[in-house]
């Protein structure tokens, strides 16, 4: 890891259930110090980490880790985009999709150690409506419980399937017009997810064959659920399949334009982003440098 020497730490002291201070006192134990040098801040409102990692980037500091849960890591990456330097995650949330993705260590103390012997690699980044994702965006449900999952003090991935399982019958689908692939959709809308990486988090996979380096949007598209159309879906996600056609249906794109009727929910990487007749969603190859396990 000869590119990497200097390292900073950005961490959400509200992420998660260790406190900063263990965070701290674990870096300092287990991080080579032989072959980096680094420094520790905190976030301090939402957005910050953004700005801190951006500063970082404007320093030249190889190396910014994301300390915390999806919310942050996505934060942090933002502030990296199109930049030399590359980000890391400890991860610390309860869905952590983007460190599962890239195969990272879980547990606090391995993600530091893999810090030490870690590779820098390339992968893509997504836009809806110019907001930046690195794992998933979508509309419709998954919008809406990433809303009501925001609110709920509860998390982990018990905690969103009783979400789903209790909302899924209230939410209607929805009349819309899709562009992709040169071709005009009209149809039903229930879900359309935007898969850069494979899965959501908790190991729960929208889109189980998605290549993180190939340019290409993965599209999930449910028409309209119901409950045994729910459950194969479920299953599917939770064992890494794709659902049936009369499930869903799946596409492999570099954009996507979509306009409803009626305003509908939208999310990047499953914060809630808010309510829009029109969206655009597109894809930008191989824009963030990230640090991997060797």
């Amino acid at each position: 890891m000869s590119q990497i020497s200097t390292v900073r730490f950005i961490i959400n002291p509200v992420s998660g259930t260790r406190s900063k201070t263990d965070v701290a006192a674990c870096i300092k134990l287990n991080l080579d110090h032989t072959k980096l040098t680094h420094d520790i801040v905190y976030t301090e409102y939402a957005g910050h980490a953004t700005e801190l990692a951006a500063a970082a980037a404007a320093e030249n500091i190889n190396l910014v880790v994301a300390v915390g849960g999806d919310g942050t890591v996505n934060e942090v990456a933002k502030g990296l985009l199109h930049t030399n330097t590359a980000l890391g995650i400890l991860p610390k949330g309860s869905g952590n999709g983007l460190a599962r993705h890239l195969k990272l260590p879980l547990n606090l103390t391995n993600a530091i150690k893999a810090i030490n012997t870690g590779q820098v690699s390339q992968i893509d980044s997504g836009t809806i409506n110019d907001v930046p994702f690195f794992t998933t965006a979508g509309i419709g449900f998954d919008a809406y419980i990433s809303s009501v999952f925001a609110g709920n003090k509860r998390r982990g991935l018990k905690t969103y399937v009783e979400l789903v399982l209790k909302e899924v019958r209230n939410y209607k689908h929805l009349p819309v017009k899709v562009w992709i692939n040169e071709q005009q959709l009209d149809t039903d809308c229930f879900v359309m997810a935007f898969a850069n990486a494979a899965q959501y988090g908790n190991n729960a996979y929208i889109a189980p064959f998605a290549d993180i380096r190939d340019g290409l949007l993965d599209v999930c598209l449910v028409r309209q659920l119901d409950f045994m159309k729910a459950l194969n879906l479920s299953y599917c996600m939770l064992t890494k399949q794709l659902a049936n056609v009369q499930s869903a249906e799946y596409f492999k794109t570099t954009g996507v334009r979509i306009e409803t009727e009626e305003p509908m929910m939208y999310h990047a990487d499953g914060e809630y982003k808010g309510k829009t007749t029109q969206f655009e969603v597109k894809m930008n190859p191989l824009s963030l440098k990230v640090l991997i396990p060797n």
